[in-house]
């Protein structure tokens, strides 16, 4: 099968300069599995409470992303509320709900077992190694995390990044997670613990791939209207991943390719509330979108 991934579906407030958001869909695996299913077969494994409406599960749905794996259990699904200023790079958390997610143990079935790609969403480094455990032979594995768990429980993650070829977080996660200020000592740092590959998101100012002989910066596509960052990270690695795993090309030079795939899904996330504009969107913008990147970062020699 395609891609799996395993992570969170919520309800998120969003309070931005341009727009406020009550209740609506949201969750790392809910933006990963979205954007990643322009271009591959995605199964989602998550948990959702009784309070999950139907019509979020027939968008999902909708996007052919397989459900098998997505438990409702008794109680409230996973709430989140947030606000940005007009520092749009950092979200400020106002209130977190767990709910239903406290006790979330993911069970994989047959044939997610056999899966080829794996992404571990943001969520606990124990579960993340408990999920991978249950994977029989995966071609690529990645992971995210955050500095909640890099705070929390930094030896139980860098026993979960010595399992994984690929690790995506953001520069402030990367820096926290190393104790250095410094980037590319960071990154250094960071591959040590077992990721081949780094990615590092730096907001509206793009991404930066440390490899084992190569660093590759891309930048944020730039845009007139941003209206709510919610999800950009986890929309990026959705059309990173989901690229991946629908070429099997784990080699440099498609790995940067598959970069830029995640920026344009993260550019196009951001231009609405939720889910909003990726609900609409089709994959002729997304090809034009991938062909003004390359436009944008083109240059002759001398």
């Amino acid at each position: 099968m395609g891609l799996l991934v395993v992570g969170s579906i919520a309800f998120d407030s969003v309070k931005t300069p341009f727009g406020h958001a009550e209740d609506v869909l949201g969750g790392s695996a809910t933006y990963f599995s979205t954007a990643a299913s322009y271009f591959t077969d995605v199964s989602l494994v998550a948990v959702v409470g009784e309070d999950f409406p139907e019509q979020h599960l027939q968008f999902l749905r909708s996007r052919n992303i397989d459900l098998t794996g997505l438990e409702r259990a008794p109680g409230k699904t996973f709430r989140w509320k947030g606000e940005y200023t007009y520092e749009l790079n950092e979200a400020h958390t106002l209130d977190t709900q767990l709910n239903v997610f406290q006790t979330f143990r993911p069970r994989l079935a047959e044939k997610q077992k056999k899966s080829q790609v794996v992404f571990l969403a943001n969520i606990d480094p124990d579960l993340q190694r408990e999920v991978l455990s249950q994977v029989e032979k995966p071609a690529l594995v990645a992971c995210d995390t955050m500095n909640f768990w890099i705070g929390g429980k930094r030896d139980a993650l860098v026993r979960t990044l010595g399992l994984v070829d690929i690790l995506i977080i953001n520069d402030g996660e990367a820096r926290e997670l190393a104790g250095e200020p410094n980037l590319v000592r960071a990154a250094s740092k960071i591959r040590s613990f077992g990721p081949r590959t780094l990615i590092i998101k730096r907001g509206e100012y793009g991404a930066l791939l440390f490899g084992k002989d190569s660093v590759f910066s891309a930048p944020a596509y730039p845009l007139e209207s941003v209206f709510d960052p919610t999800g950009a990270g986890d929309s990026f690695a959705g059309g990173f991943m989901g690229y991946l795993a629908n070429t099997m090309n784990f080699e440099d030079a498609n790995i940067r390719r598959a970069i830029i795939f995640g920026s344009v899904m993260a550019s196009f996330n951001v231009e609405d509330f939720s889910l909003n504009r990726l609900r609409t969107l089709e994959y002729r913008e997304i090809e034009n979108r991938y062909r003004e990147f390359r436009r944008l970062t083109h240059f002759d020699d001398l």
